[in-house]
């Protein structure tokens, strides 16, 4: 919470909240939606501009979905960009370009509404409402196409107020606190969890770790969180990391962190890449904290495989040598637009600069597994020295490192 907030807290709910607010009258607060608009937009500056703010979000939330459609609608028609004042702009800045002409043309180009969208930050766990509210935006986007300038308004606003350097990473653990245990439980996207049982054996064992950003206003609400497993191998199977009753391995055999679960919390943040900067974080802590580390992997699931398969017609019985063909297949080549790998999971950890390290079959047998990869999951390998270079030959070339076994199953199976 930003000091600012920190101040407007205990004047509403400490000892001078009496006096200030009673020299206001909040009795009449708006209950029609455009004017509680109204009344944020003209309050600028002054302490109860948050109480009108919140009045607002208490009427946006109640909202029907069509209220809520119309509602945009009419912020589109009343809020938007005065073109008046822009074409005024933008000739004082060619007659005479200072920088004071500049930052008119800025301010002229920005929907009034976008603003509103700032105001609104400044409430108690505003930045939460406005995740929350962009999430019901996009639910409605495909059918409502004139949400998207909110849609995208908001992600604009987002990328600054989330940017990675403002997040905080925290260690998550057995001694976390059970409120956001349970939203570790609820968030979990990539292999289930299913009782606290199953979460307290990822959680609680030395060899086992989870680490999550927060953001600093919104301290209870994991953003993104990944759950990794120290080991003396690279795993072929999921199984080997998740059950119950495995054993516990030796501080001093662990050699490998492997990164088995990635789970992003919140989709009003959907656009935001937070993946990248959390391995990148967790590596280099968990580098520090264990010297005899030596090689950082994930097990990762190849979510779109049987989709693919089942587009291009390939039988659904197919032989071990034929699967993992398919599957180098489906990994290295491209059917995009964009000549980057099919899969959505690939693209990620390439991206990041990770190579291709093996593919491994039978190794996730849960119905998940095989319905979405026939059980297949890939290692890939996140070498801390090359990470950059690989990322600029991905984006770049669309070059995709591989490990020698890679390259030899490719030589075998003829794949170019």
């Amino acid at each position: 919470m930003s000091l600012f907030q920190n101040l407007i807290s205990s004047i509403k709910s400490g000892p001078l909240k009496s006096r200030y607010f009673r020299s206001k009258d909040f009795s009449n607060l708006p209950k029609d939606i455009d004017k509680a608009v109204e009344s944020v937009m003209s309050k600028s500056g002054e302490v109860s501009s948050l109480v009108y703010a919140e009045n607002l979000f208490s009427l946006i939330e109640d909202l029907s979905d069509k209220q809520f459609i119309d509602f945009f609608d009419s912020l589109l028609e009343k809020y938007d960009i005065d073109s008046n004042s822009l074409s005024k702009a933008t000739k004082e800045y060619s007659k005479n370009k200072t920088q004071k002409n500049l930052e008119a043309i800025a301010r002229s180009s920005e929907p009034q509404w976008v603003e509103l969208f700032r105001r609104l930050n400044t409430v108690s766990e505003g930045t939460l409402k406005l995740v929350k509210l962009r999430e019901r935006i996009r639910s409605l986007e495909k059918d409502n196409p004139e949400l998207a300038f909110f849609d995208s308004a908001l992600l604009n606003l987002f990328k600054h107020w989330f940017n990675p350097s403002f997040l905080v990473l925290k260690s998550i653990d057995w001694s976390t606190p059970a409120s956001i245990l349970e939203k570790i439980i609820a968030y979990e996207a990539v292999h289930e969890i299913n009782s606290w049982s199953d979460l307290r054996a990822r959680l609680e064992p030395v060899d086992r770790r989870c680490f999550a950003f927060f953001h600093p206003l919104i301290p209870n609400e994991p953003l993104i969180f990944v759950e990794v497993a120290l080991t003396d191998n690279m795993p072929k199977t999921i199984d080997e990391v998740i059950k119950i009753d495995r054993s516990i391995t030796p501080d001093k055999d662990i050699n490998t962190a492997v990164f088995y679960s990635i789970s992003s919390c919140q989709d009003g943040l959907s656009g935001i890449s937070f993946g990248n900067f959390l391995i990148k974080a967790v590596a280099h802590k968990l580098k520090q904290k264990n010297e005899g580390l030596e090689k950082f992997v994930t097990l990762s699931p190849a979510p779109d495989f049987t989709k693919w398969l089942k587009e291009k017609s390939i039988e659904k019985d197919l032989d071990e040598d034929s699967l993992l063909k398919q599957a180098l297949i489906y990994l290295l080549r491209t059917d995009r637009e964009d000549e980057f790998p099919n899969d959505p999971v690939a693209r990620f950890h390439l991206g990041n600069g990770a190579t291709l390290e093996r593919v491994n079959l039978n190794s996730d047998l849960s119905s998940k597994g095989l319905h979405q990869s026939k059980g297949v999951m890939v290692n890939y390998l996140y070498d801390l020295d090359s990470l950059e270079r690989n990322h600029e030959l991905f984006f770049k070339s669309k070059i995709v490192q591989q490990s020698s076994g890679i390259k030899g199953l490719r030589k075998k199976f003829q794949i170019q």
